[in-house]
């Protein structure tokens, strides 16, 4: 059981401090889990940006998916046989406009950073399904990276099955039994905001230039 987010994030970032000094980026999935970017950042002295990811619902049905879209492109499930590729294609392109607006509201007019030959620290407050953290996972794999890592406080057993393969490491504080939902882990958690996101990322980014990064 985790007090809050800032209580998982130090223990957290306890288990990365060995990527200090290394060309790196902490990717954080909004908005639970740029909380825990921000003080990793700090940690390890890297910068902060969000990772975006959000799912193709099913024509029929729209809360089961069918795959799920990035900045960089969108992955299509075994589940989606049967489905038209124009219906793919043109949520794909909705989705995709829906993020990149997401993408300016938190980072104003940054423009997402090249992640070829970098240390990549993917971070989330838990994770559920896995769904989005293995399709941003994926997407940063085209790209590229150093070394790819994932870091969350807690998980199902599952997801460690199912991100191992895909990441140079996975790093998981709690995998408990019996698991329901990410909130049960913690004692307070309570919704995160997009301004406290965007306060995160500015305050992150103040201090990174301030150490001749960004």
């Amino acid at each position: 059981m985790f007090l809050n987010r800032h209580d998982a994030a130090t223990q957290l970032a306890a288990k990365l401090t060995k990527y200090r000094g290394q060309d790196g980026i902490v990717l954080a999935i909004p908005r639970g889990g740029v909380p825990l970017g921000y003080v990793i950042a700090q940690t390890l002295g890297f910068p902060l940006e969000v990772a975006l990811s959000k799912k193709i619902g099913h024509p029929a049905n729209p809360e089961y998916a069918i795959g799920s879209v990035t900045l960089d492109g969108a992955v299509v499930n075994e589940n989606a046989a049967g489905i038209s590729m124009r219906y793919i294609e043109e949520e794909t392109a909705r989705i995709q406009a829906k993020l990149r607006e997401n993408f300016r509201l938190f980072m104003g007019g940054h423009t997402p950073t090249k992640l070829k030959g970098k240390t990549v620290i993917v971070v989330d407050d838990g994770i559920a399904t896995g769904h989005t953290m293995v399709s941003i996972v994926q997407a940063i794999r085209k790209s590229q990276p150093g070394k790819l890592i994932v870091a969350v406080p807690v998980a199902p057993p599952h997801a460690a099955h199912q991100l191992r393969p895909l990441v140079d490491e996975y790093v998981c504080l709690s995998q408990p039994e019996g698991f329901m939902a990410v909130g049960q882990f913690y004692v307070d958690f309570e919704q995160v905001s997009d301004e406290e996101v965007i306060d995160f990322l500015h305050k992150n980014a103040a201090t990174t230039t301030s150490r001749g990064g960004m």
